[in-house]
């Protein structure tokens, strides 16, 4: 960091304080603020919120090696596979992929824990209760173990009961939403919309002040709304919802039904709870938003009618026991696929591709247009038949950790050219390089062949593409180029479908013979040589070597 960036960074820090000293000094919070939070934390503190924060942090630096890998974290082993590896299980739900999704998780976490800790409170709200009367009554046992104990528990729910191979601490996220959501409905949308916001802001500015940036173009990826984890988002801030009402339902101090009904809509439409989505393969999604518009109002109807209920509502069923019988079912509904989609492993014959690597258990391989390999475990008639979606990449395979994962795409790959795909453990972790090569014919596609290199190894060629064909006719012949294995690529000169000639691709600024056509090779600066095909006066490029970002 440079001189200005730290001036700025103080500067900052220095405002920030400043303004909050002056807040202070006008609401004088040894008054008011001071009564409010002592009234429900020790010592005003949200000590829970800080050991949750800290326990996250600490699975980040600790167990996935972010201590001496910050931005490139061992994520494989802590995804929840499946029901049969309790590893990833039990810490899939504190885990994250990259320093962002920690930050993002860890900025909501610090906006909507407190408001949760708050509603909850460290001090028995029972009538007739003592504090310090019990063990279980002590406000310290209450901040610094139950709510922490209670959070984790919620984790480990989430990773059980979420769709598909899960990562971070997000759902446990939307359980503190769902939780404050029933006690201070707009509060919560404001620090989802303002507080979470500044939170993120905040740490950029202090990690990168000044920040210079050109335009770029991206690599492939898929929309932006395919990324979210919409069922585990959702079951999360189903069971915040069950347990805030399960804890409030007792107390009179509610906010009205229109604030309710308007928090839970907002903060659903703002945190995307709408992008109801589905993959078809092959990088294909579809987003059904209007079927998403609707179920998020009928849940904020839903929640409002909950929250009305009573003691005395539970005597009869109606209108309000209905509304709390709605969210147990749909929260139990949502664990239904999930229980099955879980309860998988990887087939024996599961390996796709040729030479695959291995470290360790793990098989990294190149394959396209091939099936995942994740089976079910119990037999359910046509529910059992393998997933006809096909996968094309580097693919990662561990039989033991019931793993089959598309960890880079084909599309990415060629746009990056290199990558390197990390696999571990708790306490290791080793980098399996990637490398493609490549050249495209004009108008006819790319010849291309993927090398891999395992730790402390060479490069060991696992894919070749087939030949292609330029569009251009020289003297009534077309000129192909090929894979040779780990030779260089061959240019290939036919007539009638037979050929004629075949040679290497030539050296940089050379040229060479085929078929009565002469291939000249130039060299470019920033790599992506042409070669041009030479028949008389007649010069028309014909080939281009991959370039990549």
């Amino acid at each position: 960091m440079g001189l200005l960036s730290s001036v700025i960074v103080v500067f900052v820090l220095v405002a920030l304080a400043v303004s909050v000293g002056v807040v202070a000094r006008i609401d004088r919070p040894d008054g008011e603020w001071g009564t409010r939070l002592r009234s429900r934390w020790v010592m005003g503190v949200p000590w829970g919120t800080f050991v949750v924060v800290g326990f996250v942090l600490a699975v980040y630096l600790f167990v996935q090696g972010g201590w001496a890998h910050w931005r490139d974290p061992v994520v494989l082993p802590f995804r929840a596979w499946s029901y049969l590896y309790p590893t990833g299980l039990l810490t899939a739900g504190f885990s994250h992929a990259s320093p962002g999704h920690l930050t993002g998780n860890l900025t909501g976490t610090l906006v909507l824990s407190p408001l949760a800790e708050y509603a909850w409170g460290h001090f028995p709200q029972e009538r007739g209760s003592e504090s310090f009367g019990s063990w279980q009554r002590n406000p310290w046992v209450r901040a610094l173990v139950v709510y922490p104990a209670a959070v984790v528990a919620v984790g480990v729910l989430t990773a059980l009961f979420s769709i598909g191979a899960v990562i971070g601490f997000s759902g446990v996220v939307f359980a503190f939403a769902g939780f404050a959501l029933v006690r201070y409905p707009l509060t919560t949308v404001v620090a989802v919309l303002g507080g979470q916001r500044f939170f993120s802001l905040l740490y950029d500015v202090l990690r990168d002040p000044v920040l210079v940036q050109g335009a770029s173009p991206s690599p492939p990826s898929p929309p932006w709304w395919a990324g979210i984890a919409i069922q585990g988002h959702a079951f999360g801030l189903f069971v915040g919802f069950l347990l805030g009402v399960a804890v409030f339902y007792r107390r009179t101090d509610r906010p009205s039904a229109l604030r309710l009904w308007l928090g839970v809509l907002l903060f659903a439409v703002a945190k995307n709870l709408w992008a109801v989505y589905w993959y078809l393969g092959n990088d294909e999604y579809v987003l059904y938003r209007g079927v998403g518009l609707a179920l998020v109002v009928g849940l904020a109807v839903i929640v409002a009618l909950a929250l009305d209920v009573t003691e005395r509502d539970f005597d009869a069923f109606t209108l309000r026991t209905g509304a709390v019988t709605v969210l147990v079912v749909v929260a139990a509904v949502m664990t239904g696929p999930a229980v099955y989609s879980n309860l998988t492993t990887v087939s024996d014959s599961s390996v796709p591709g040729e030479g695959a690597v291995e470290v360790e258990g793990y098989h990294v391989t190149y394959a396209e247009d091939v099936r995942n390999e994740l089976i079910p475990v119990v037999d359910v008639g046509p529910l059992s038949q393998q997933t006809n979606v096909s996968s094309s990449g580097v693919i990662v395979v561990n039989q033991d950790r019931s793993i089959w994962y598309e960890s880079v795409s084909a599309g990415r790959l060629a746009y990056t050219g290199y990558t390197r795909v990390r696999v571990g453990g708790v306490g290791w972790n080793a980098d399996v390089g990637v490398n493609r090569d490549g050249w495209s014919a004009v108008g006819g596609g790319t010849a291309y062949r993927v090398f891999l290199r395992p730790p402390d190894g060479d490069w060991t060629l696992v894919h070749e593409s087939d030949p292609v064909t330029a569009e251009p006719r020289l003297d009534g012949k077309n000129v192909s180029i090929t894979s040779a294995g780990d030779s260089p690529y061959q240019i290939v000169v036919s007539q009638n479908g037979s050929v004629v000639g075949r040679d290497p691709v030539p050296r940089a600024n050379d040229s060479v013979s085929i078929g009565g056509i002469e291939f000249v090779r130039e060299e470019r600066d920033g790599g992506g040589d042409r070669i041009y095909a030479v028949v008389g006066d007649t010069r028309v490029r014909v080939f281009a070597q991959e370039t990549y970002r």
